[in-house]
């Protein structure tokens, strides 16, 4: 029996920290479509100064030819970071599986099956809600 509730409680964890972890990469995307965006306005802002959107022209704005190497590179993380999330959420789901999967057994076994963990059992419904 209380080897059993170690294994709920494991399965718990698990798709809390799985949880959190696709919740921290969620903000890093924020943050990074948050600071391309602002680069982009400080593009707009010194290429309006200097009267110049050629970027191969001579007098072409040197910090606006540096934001977009920064955009770039944003840009590129992003897309990494978005390639993370995918994983960790294909991961969050399986430990879902997982933990479902165990407390099956536990009911099958004459348990109640249910360890009284509100904020797992909540942010497992959000994410269903959206998506």
């Amino acid at each position: 029996m209380k080897s059993r509730d170690n294994l709920l409680r494991l399965k718990h964890f698990q798709v809390q920290e799985k949880t959190r972890q696709l919740a921290q990469i969620d903000m890093m995307i924020a943050e990074f479509m948050r600071m391309s965006d602002d680069l982009q306005h400080q593009i707009e802002v010194e290429e309006k100064k200097a009267g110049i959107t050629d970027q191969s022209h001579f007098a072409y704005p040197t910090f606006a030819k540096a934001a977009h190497g920064r955009k770039e590179n944003l840009a590129g993380s992003i897309n990494g970071l978005q390639e993370k999330r995918i994983a960790a959420e294909e991961a969050l789901n399986e430990a879902d599986e997982e933990l479902k999967n165990a407390q099956l057994k536990e009911t099958r076994d004459g348990g109640t099956g249910i360890l009284a963990d509100p904020v797992v059992d909540e942010a497992v419904e959000r994410r269903m809600m959206i998506g």
